[in-house]
């Protein structure tokens, strides 16, 4: 297993996973449901922002590997996870929401193994829809984990708006990959 930094990053991710979740389930010490939720959210946002740096840095200093290809979606998906079960939980996300978009993970997730097994990965590469569907979803959970006013407007709206969007773009993207590998289904189910 290699050990660089961009490496050190997913690992820090995934350490980074039982806090946004943790913070909710501490004994009280007196903090407020806002500043709890504050805390989750910041959580949230730094492991959001370690993926996308671990990415670039991994790119950029010519330090990919199949492990940090393995393990950085990995992460990406049990903080999604995480913090979706968390919403849920909270009722902040509908359970319908959450199973959607769990539902699609596991699904593409699974896809993209059978067609590494065959060969054929370029064909369910991630697209520009998948990265828009994630972008979405990035905004979206912080703003429900946090749930709460930003100088006097309560965002809340915001959050469900763009977790709707981010639900939206995930049966799209599921079905977009699904059709670009139904062909390879076909053939290899014959």
């Amino acid at each position: 297993m290699p050990f660089n930094f961009p490496i050190l990053l997913t690992w820090l991710r995934v350490a980074l996973i039982p806090l946004v979740v943790g913070v909710f389930y501490l004994p009280d010490f007196g903090f407020s449901t806002r500043d709890i939720g504050l805390a989750s959210a910041i959580v949230f946002i730094v492991a959001a922002l370690t993926d996308w740096f671990d990415g670039f840095l991994a790119r950029r200093w010519n330090q990919t590997s199949s492990f940090g290809a393995f393990l950085d979606p990995v992460a990406d998906k049990l903080m999604v996870v995480g913090a979706l079960l968390v919403l849920v939980n909270l009722d902040r996300v509908s359970p319908i929401i959450a199973f959607i978009i769990i539902g699609r993970e596991i699904t593409i997730s699974a896809l993209r193994e059978w067609m590494a097994q065959i060969g054929a990965s370029k064909s369910v590469a991630v697209s520009s829809l998948g990265k828009i569907k994630t972008a979405a979803q990035m905004i979206a959970i912080p703003v429900l984990l946090y749930s709460g006013k930003i100088l006097g407007v309560d965002i809340r709206m915001l959050g469900h708006i763009l977790m709707l969007i981010a639900t939206l773009l995930t049966v799209w993207s599921m079905f977009y990959y699904l059709r670009k590998a139904w062909p390879l289904i076909k053939e290899k189910a014959q």
